[in-house]
């Protein structure tokens, strides 16, 4: 019983109608797919093992309402797989194939309409489920800044499935412009596809901002009651400049971020701090500051660290240099689960690991973290390279150790499906709770 409860209940946190996706077991290997490429370790209480391989670059999976799985495969297009009553793969075709995607891919909760984008576009299929296949190809978003952070995320609202959240993040390390909302950057905004011009929206002049200042939040997640939570890269190489001493905090400051973003349907508008304030992850440069207090890179009369009062901070902070890039609920949501692609900023480097973070529900029946907002072991890791001082990361794909990518709970009860976009290999791991 309390395992058609988890399934079930994984269906309608993705936001799906309730189809009848069976329960499948959990395999130990499956026929071709060999073991993880590379040495990793796994906390008690969980296993992990290699269930897709000889994919390209993976950065999203969805499920449709049947079960099928739907991979983002960076600079090739989407995938479906089907699953055999083993738990292994028994099919896989091209979905959609288009050089020009690298990351976002949404799909309705009745299943019926997929969303996926490149660096500067967005497109619309009618997708059908029972046959795995798209028409209808329909450009919604148009307009979107080329920069150093290329990716865009989209994410349908569960409870209005014609609201889309879209994201573009910073074109520079420290984007002075981005400050400015019409710059179309460190920004999500929100658009009504059930309104699209004919010629697609414009993303810099159409569509609601709903958070900005927001360098690079490369992935989000709706909790049982529909608020978005946000995982956010921050800025490499900096320094502070304090009473005309200039001091190198790279190493780690500032923190990356988890992001409590709010109700998509009324929350308009709310500033994230970039470029201006940033989050303090070791507070031993700044005196009385905590973990996830806000700062400035060179304090003045008018502009230092009390001007960042209005900032909305994170919810919690992450170690400096991690790069999360995707974070998922579990079936209950006790946890949330967050993919670290791996550090290149820091020496030793960090990241390349899944973390669990436990959540609460409130008296209110809201959901969040255990852990205070100052915490710094809010969150631990489940799965992980074997020794990631030793990772490297020479270019954002290409590595000795995985680069974690995709995040998403299984509807048919198998555990936590994760990607990884090493060019080396694209690959999809299987994390199963065993206790």
């Amino acid at each position: 019983m309390r395992v058609l409860e988890i399934v079930a209940g994984a269906a309608a946190l993705a936001g799906f109608v309730q189809a009848d996706v069976p329960q499948l077991p959990v395999p130990k290997t499956c026929s071709g797919v060999g073991q993880i490429t590379y040495a990793h370790t796994t906390s008690p209480g969980w296993s992990a093992m290699k269930i897709a391989g000889n994919l390209k670059q993976v950065r999203t999976i969805v499920w449709d309402p049947l079960g099928n799985m739907l991979v983002s495969e960076a600079t090739k297009g989407i995938s479906v797989h089907t699953f055999g009553a083993d738990g292994c793969i028994n099919s896989s075709k091209a979905l959609i194939s288009n050089v020009q995607l690298n990351h976002g891919l949404a799909i309705t909760p009745d299943g019926k309409t997929l969303y996926v984008s490149s660096e500067t576009r967005a497109w619309q299929y009618s997708y059908d489920p029972a046959t795995r296949t798209v028409s209808g190809e329909k450009i919604v978003v148009n307009g979107m800044a080329s920069g150093i952070h290329s990716t865009r995320n989209l994410l349908v609202v569960p409870s209005q499935p014609n609201m889309v959240l879209l994201q573009v993040g910073s074109n520079a390390n420290i984007d002075t412009a981005s400050a400015n909302k019409a710059t179309g950057r460190a920004i999500i905004k929100i658009f009504d596809m059930s309104k699209v011009p004919a010629s697609g929206y414009n993303y810099n002049t159409d569509g609601e901002v709903f958070g900005y200042g927001l360098r690079n939040e490369i992935g989000f997640t709706a909790d049982p009651n529909g608020m978005i939570w946000g995982v956010e890269n921050s800025g490499d190489d900096l320094t502070r400049t304090n009473n005309g001493q200039r001091q190198d905090i790279h190493k780690d400051n500032p923190s990356e971020k988890l992001n409590f973003l709010g109700d998509p349907l009324k929350t308009r508008d709310v500033w994230y701090g970039y470029p201006t304030c940033w989050t303090v992850w070791d507070p031993t440069p700044f005196g009385t500051m905590k973990t996830g207090s806000q700062f400035v890179l060179a304090p003045n009369a008018t502009a230092n660290d009390a001007s960042c009062a209005s900032v909305t901070p994170p919810r919690l902070s992450f170690q400096a240099h991690s790069a999360p890039i995707w974070n998922t609920f579990d079936a209950n949501a006790t946890n949330m689960y967050v993919t670290f692609h791996g550090s290149w900023d820091r020496q030793p480097p960090t990241g390349f690991k899944v973390v669990q973070i436990p959540f609460t529900k409130l008296a209110n029946g809201q959901y969040d973290p255990v852990a205070p907002p100052d915490s710094m072991t809010g969150y631990k890791d489940i799965f992980s390279a074997q020794d990631p001082t030793r990772c490297t990361a020479n270019g954002l794909t290409q590595s000795n150790c995985f680069r974690l990518t995709a995040a998403a709970w299984d509807p048919a009860g198998r555990g936590l499906f994760v990607g990884s976009d090493n060019s080396r290999e694209g690959e999809i791991y299987l994390l199963s709770p065993t206790a």
